[in-house]
């Protein structure tokens, strides 16, 4: 099927989209689908937006689906972050008649968007649709890291139905499985409980409380700078910011943090598609938290305009290339960084089969905290648990 198909045209009119009156603004340089121009074309195109209006997943947030078209009307109204911004909007993806329906569709449209090497942001809608988006990966074959910036893990029972509070869980229940870590940022204590925060631990995934992160954003830049799929839940962001969300909380991320977080999100080499969920505009304080959130797709795209391309799978000549050996385990660790942007990333050994189902996710984005660590003769945790992931 044609891409056009499973997408249904913007109103830029009833949107209240125009172009910029005294400055040049992110609708003059964003191509739309809509009924007078069309699908717009693909070719040349390195990032993209789409809508997934459904909030079927969240029954606790209903009205979250009308999110995509409110946040649209803030973030086309804003100054260009770069001059050399080129984005599409292909619109809302058809909702269809159940659940099901449309979550194909998003997996159909996510996997066609990929495979041309498109980046894409995702509107939504509930959070449950990052399950959707983690499938198009698998039909591509492509192991992946993912980031949620939540002040939850979504790691409830997978036997029932998909939804916002379970969809990591359909995830590790996939067999085969591509998941190959996954990281939460910014989780509260007292909405998981300590016994999800083993569960995590067991796991073998990464957890890291708000007051780490906001306390370590370097550690957060190196969580991010990971994954292939960033995921954010508008609940990581206090009330007092961001008022648009039905289970909220008066603590979270500040707003700007949130907009840092997108900014290190778009400067990843590795990232190609990042969701913003739960948005509820009914709850919504003369449009605050959609404000807030094109502030922080207005960092994110300015973040993957100026990416710098070092992932050292590409080429290790443009780096300074340490090694450090340690005595408490027999272990040679590698560390790269990067003459562009001073980043640092370590190697952990793979050996057999698994190297090259794993080779992409093997150099592991660190902090100069973590070489530092090595050389006084201690395993970076980071390390080690990468380590034993691969081996």
């Amino acid at each position: 099927m044609e891409l056009s198909t499973y997408f249904e045209p913007l109103n830029l009119d009833a949107l209240g989209i125009s172009k910029g009156q005294f400055y040049t603004n992110l609708g003059e340089r964003t191509s739309f689908y809509t009924e007078t121009e069309g699908f717009p074309s693909l070719e040349g195109i390195t990032l993209a937006v789409i809508g997934v209006c459904a909030d079927s997943g969240s029954p606790a947030n209903r009205g979250c689906k009308k999110g995509p078209d409110v946040i649209r009307h803030y973030l086309y109204d804003l100054a260009l972050p770069v001059e050399n911004v080129k984005l599409v909007d292909l619109g809302n993806i058809v909702e269809g008649d159940n659940p099901e329906e449309l979550h194909y569709k998003v997996i159909e449209v996510m996997y066609k968007l990929l495979e041309r090497n498109i980046t894409v942001i995702i509107l939504g809608g509930s959070q449950d649709i990052t399950f959707c988006n983690y499938k198009a990966y698998e039909v591509l074959g492509r192991v992946v890291n993912i980031s949620s910036i939540d002040a939850r893990f979504d790691i409830g029972n997978d036997d029932a139905p998909l939804s916002s509070r379970n969809w990591l869980s359909h995830i590790v229940a996939q067999q085969p499985n591509y998941l190959f870590n996954f990281s939460n940022i910014g989780y509260q204590t007292y909405l998981n409980g300590d016994s999800l925060v083993k569960l995590m631990d067991e796991l073998s995934f990464d957890a890291y409380r708000l007051g780490v992160i906001q306390n370590d954003m370097v550690r957060a830049e190196t969580l991010v700078r990971s994954a292939d799929i960033v995921s954010v839940d508008i609940n990581a962001v206090r009330l007092s910011d961001a008022p648009g969300q039905a289970e909220g909380s008066p603590h979270g991320f500040y707003g700007e943090e949130l907009c840092r977080l997108a900014n290190f999100a778009g400067m990843s080499d590795k990232l190609t598609s990042i969701g913003f969920y739960e948005y509820n505009p009914q709850y919504d304080n003369r449009g605050q938290t959609a404000h807030m959130i094109s502030h922080a797709l207005f960092y994110f795209i300015e973040g993957f305009y100026n990416r710098a391309s070092d992932f050292p799978h590409r080429d290790k000549q443009n780096y300074k290339h340490y090694i450090v050996s340690l005595t408490e385990g027999d272990w040679e660790i590698s560390f790269y960084k990067s003459k562009k942007s001073d980043r640092w990333w370590m190697e952990v050994p793979c050996a057999g089969e698994q190297k090259d189902k794993y080779q992409r996710h093997l150099l592991v984005p660190c902090t100069y905290a973590d070489y530092q660590q090595a050389q006084q003769n201690e395993v970076p945790e980071l390390w080690m648990k990468y380590y034993v992931r691969v081996n």
